[in-house]
């Protein structure tokens, strides 16, 4: 019998080590596991509460020159507040010069100025047709303190304009931050779908019921203890959707590999106890080394030192933290609480996954056997297929387009987005991203009419706004508007020539720093693409030694490198595809082509090449286990996949649901972020998981475990479940 066909009670090995003792032991104390696990989720939630932490969505970027030149305007220009909002009012009919327009102006202007948290408010700027007219507020609180209560003010605050027949409409804080508040449908519906998928799946409520209760608890787990971070640290908002993203997907992946290992043991008739320590000890083993890598990928985010995106990387690790713990502890104790009634409930014609066997009581292979045996047999044909599939999904990635994503992505039905058209209408695109000099030093004051003057004659420059004076440092600040639309290639040329240009004029003693947020957006590009390659890098390596030690192999953890790439290749090609290209947007709810935002490559191939790791180590645990029961490299694999590719699928089906479902947020990154993994896990599961993984190992045969003996000798020693 293969070690991957099912131990009965009588095969019983002496010892699972301390993963096997670690599920008996939550399997025998269930109802202290899951008390534990209660209680600690509520002192958590309750801590998180009273300490009243919020989100903080600020980019940082140390050692780079606008990010210091944003730090002088604050220190400098201490009237400018902590944030900045626009109001636009627009008249299609008559001019906001008119004296009907102008009276309810100079009314709405003096209700605005009132609106608490509003520190001043400048304006209006008349078009030149002169209908419209912008103001800019400055606030006193930081962007992520403003919501949906600051936008209700303002929008009673504009009841004159409204009343007089003008249109009102905002941009900028807090109108972003209240439209990133909207209610979020998006896990609702990625547990839905999970519970659909799992019931058709398994055919047993119970079945079902214990990975899903068991992600949404690891996932209101990690959104209390984040709660509790806040307060401490830096966390942002999409870190905390990604964490959501993120840990809802792994939880319900980990929580399947074990309890499918279970199901199949307690088919064949193992003790629920004995069956329970057996698959911690063996997929809850795969889950580790998955968990792992999703971690290893995700915290190397810090190599781009980006804080904002580390923090993402970080709240994104301790999602799959918890989910690992969850697999390991609470998911035993779920099935030692459920017993034999595993697979109660049961939906007709639904069959129970039992035994991996490669033929059926008539001798002759079923289900997932019967693909097992094809893609074996007929290696070279499978390999072709999928090759040509991730080339061809690849393509795009080479016409990618790092930018910044802005208001003129958002839904058109959102006031960013009619604000932002307005500005553009009224005062060129530019406007909606003016990038900030400031200059710094003894004669900065006495050199900026010059500097001024010199930055209006530069291409691509619409008009300058200043230069004002600090009345308290030795600063000014000239504010240069584009002619061109914040995101596009023309704005980035302008902002790597502005420094140079003017340098040389400011003179001797004073710095010129170009800033602002199309700035600080267009150096963040910039970064990303240098430190790109460094963190592919580590990442690749520190993964291919994990998996190295692990299966104690060369080449097993060298494909599973190369196999990744491809998956996340095809994954970036297709989010160029839609996103950049423009193909189906309107089926994500996006109205226009957008650059693919820069940091968004960085989190993507951290994710998924975790992700793709999770799959890749399960399928390659299963596999080892007949290599190292039969020593038949192609039943080895053919065993391995028989016994992987239901749960495989199932896995993957609900983690591109949840995934998907976050289409459903307005932020359009975040959209980006749900197609990308979405993509990647679909192609991951079935394009290299049942076709490429299983064609490459059977062409390379024994070789996928060969290891020299000098490197067998120095790496560490792991040891297998049922060693003495």
């Amino acid at each position: 019998m293969s070690s991957l066909e099912t131990p009965t009670p009588n095969d019983a090995r002496p010892d699972d080590g301390r993963l096997g003792r670690l599920g008996r032991f939550c399997a025998r104390h269930h109802w202290w596991i899951i008390g534990a696990w209660v209680i600690a989720l509520i002192a958590i939630g309750l801590t998180g509460q009273s300490l009243g932490g919020q989100a903080d969505d600020t980019v940082s970027l140390p050692g780079v020159r606008s990010a210091e030149g944003l730090s002088i305007i604050r220190e400098a220009y201490p009237d400018q507040g902590a944030s900045q909002g626009i109001v636009i009012v627009y008249s299609p009919t008559t001019q906001v010069t008119s004296p009907s327009a102008k009276a309810a102006i100079a009314l709405g202007s003096v209700r605005l100025k009132k609106v608490p948290g509003v520190l001043s408010m400048t304006g209006p700027q008349i078009s030149p047709d002169q209908h419209i007219a912008q103001f800019v507020v400055q606030w006193s609180t930081p962007p992520q303190d403003l919501g949906t209560a600051n936008l209700d003010a303002l929008q009673d605050a504009s009841a004159p304009l409204r009343a007089a027949g003008l249109t009102v409409e905002f941009g900028g804080s807090p109108a972003m931050q209240a439209e990133a508040d909207a209610p979020d449908y998006s896990v609702l519906v990625g547990v839905l779908a999970a519970t659909i998928i799992l019931l058709l799946a398994f055919g047993s409520v119970i079945t079902m019921l214990i990975p899903v209760v068991g992600s949404l608890i690891a996932v209101v787990m990690t959104a209390t203890i984040l709660l509790v971070l806040e307060s401490f640290a830096s966390i942002s908002s999409v870190g905390l959707a990604i964490a959501t993203m993120i840990g809802l997907g792994v939880s319900v992946d980990y929580g399947l590999f074990v309890l499918t290992r279970h199901d199949q043991q307690m088919a064949a008739g193992m003790p629920v106890e004995r069956s329970v320590g057996l698959a911690v000890a063996t997929a809850g083993r795969a889950v580790m080394i998955a968990g792992g890598t999703v971690a290893i990928g995700v915290l190397g985010l810090a190599i781009a030192q980006v804080p904002l995106v580390t923090r993402m990387g970080q709240c994104a690790a301790l999602s799959v933290l918890v989910a690992v713990v969850a697999a390991l502890t609470l998911l035993p104790a779920a099935l030692g609480l459920v017993g034999t009634r595993l697979s109660g409930w049961r939906i007709p014609k639904i069959t129970r996954p039992g035994p991996v066997q490669l033929e059926g009581a008539d001798g002759k292979p079923h289900g997932w056997a019967r693909w097992s045996l094809m893609v074996t047999r007929r290696p070279w044909p499978f390999l072709a297929g999928a090759l040509a599939i991730l080339i061809l999904l690849a393509v795009p990635l080479f016409s990618i387009d790092l930018g910044m994503v802005d208001s003129g992505s958002d839904p058109k039905s959102s006031t960013t987005y009619k604000a932002y058209g307005l500005v553009s209408k009224g005062f060129g695109p530019g406007s909606n991203g003016p990038i900030e000099v400031v200059l710094s030093g003894p004669n900065a004051q006495a050199s900026a009419a010059a500097v001024a003057a010199t930055a209006k004659k530069m291409p691509d420059v619409a008009g300058t706004i200043g230069p004002l004076p600090s009345p308290t440092h030795p600063v000014s600040l000239i504010t240069v508007v584009p002619q061109s639309a914040p995101a596009s290639r023309t704005t980035e040329t302008l902002i790597t020539q502005l420094e140079s240009a003017l340098q040389p004029v400011a003179g001797a003693g004073t710095q010129v720093y170009v800033t602002g947020t199309t700035a600080v957006g267009a150096e963040l590009a910039a970064k990303v693409a240098a430190r790109l390659p460094w963190f592919i890098g580590v990442v690749i390596l520190i993964s291919f030694i994990l998996l190295m030690i692990e299966f104690r192999s060369l080449l097993v953890p060298l494909q599973a490198a190369i196999m990744n790439l491809l998956s996340v290749g095809a994954a970036f090609g297709v989010v160029v595809f839609v996103f950049q290209e423009g193909h189906g947007l309107s089926l994500i709810g996006v109205d226009q082509p957008v650059s693919i935002e820069s940091w968004v490559p960085l989190m993507m191939f951290s994710i998924l090449f975790g992700l793709s790791m999770d799959y890749e180590v399960f399928l390659l645990s299963r596999i080892r286990e007949g290599w190292m029961s039969t020593g038949d490299p192609h039943k080895s694999v053919a065993l391995g996949l028989a016994g992987t590719a239901r749960v495989i699928s199932a896995a993957a089906l609900v983690m591109v649901c949840v995934f998907l479902a976050f289409v459903l947020e307005p932020n359009v990154v975040v959209k980006m972020l749900g197609v990308g993994l979405a993509t990647a896990v679909l192609v991951d599961a079935t394009v290299v998981r049942l076709m490429l993984v299983p064609a490459v190992m059977i062409l390379v045969g024994k070789g996928n475990w060969w290891l020299p003996k000098w490197l067998e000798r120095i790496l560490p020693t792991v040891k297998e479940p049922g060693q003495s």
